[in-house]
């Protein structure tokens, strides 16, 4: 598990500048992920090419057959699928922190110039308690990396399916190409076990991608919400005509 304790504390960082289902995903979902990957999957999956058994002495044919079976191991296969769709939450904080910094140096000038506001460029996106707001280009970038994380969850997905072609582990696999001189059955280990880490791993990156897909309409709903309630309150008032009649009639003296 230490070797995803920095990734971690990235990701805790992450989550101060993030919507309530940013935090779901991180708090819940990713560092679930990581858990699990890191406590029990690697247990099951040591030895897995130690305990894959086939009924054959033939020099190579052993090799062939688990290559086929398992073209990369499950677990490097989830390694790489965790590092990649964090990448994008990643580049997002780098940009957070990267106007945070920007916006300190504005309100350390701002105090230079003693507090006059008309003197210097204002904060846009922080307010005095350093606290982001998601508009403008960070609200872009926020909805940009939501998106990434979809389309890389969806295809880690479907690779999944066409690397292993299954989605539950098999107690028995066949082979007969060469060098194996007929048709070979080899024996997985754990079946049953990896076939639940399998299907909890898929369960959770579709979860993934349907808590994302709530969190890019939530913000483009409020986002629209927000812009409609604005421009209703700007709208300029409606002035009545004064009619000249009532208004000459006005201006007259009564004897």
């Amino acid at each position: 598990m230490g070797q995803w304790s920095f990734l971690s504390e990235l990701l805790d960082k992450v989550q101060s500048h993030s919507t309530v289902f940013g935090k779901v995903w991180m708090s819940i979902l990713f560092l679930f992920r990581i858990f699990i990957l890191a406590a029990g999957v690697d247990e099951v999956w040591k030895d897995e090419k130690k305990s894959f058994k086939c009924n054959t002495i033939t020099v190579g044919c052993h090799n062939l057959c688990y290559d086929t079976t398992f073209p990369i191991s499950h677990t490097r296969f989830w390694v790489l699928q965790i590092l990649t769709v964090s990448t994008p939450t990643l580049v997002y904080l780098g940009h957070v922190l990267l106007v945070i910094r920007r916006e300190n140096k504005l309100r350390r000038k701002q105090q230079l110039k003693g507090g006059h506001k008309y003197l210097v460029k204002l904060p846009k996106y922080t307010d005095e308690r350093g606290k982001v707001q998601l508009k403008g280009a960070l609200l872009v970038s926020y909805v940009i990396q939501l998106v990434m994380k979809i389309l890389l969850e969806g295809v880690f997905i479907i690779g999944h399916y066409f690397l292993y072609g299954f989605f539950l582990m098999p107690k028995e696999v066949s082979c007969d190409q060469y060098p194996c001189r007929h048709i070979n059955h080899c024996f997985i280990s754990r079946p049953t076990e990896k076939s639940i880490f399998i299907i909890f791993m898929l369960a959770m990156a579709g979860f993934s991608v349907i808590l994302n897909i709530v969190e890019l309409l939530h913000l483009v709903v409020s986002k629209a919400t927000g812009g409609r309630k604005r421009s209703s309150s700007l709208r300029p008032l409606e002035l009545k005509p004064i009619n000249k009649a009532n208004s000459g009639s006005a201006g007259k003296v009564s004897p």
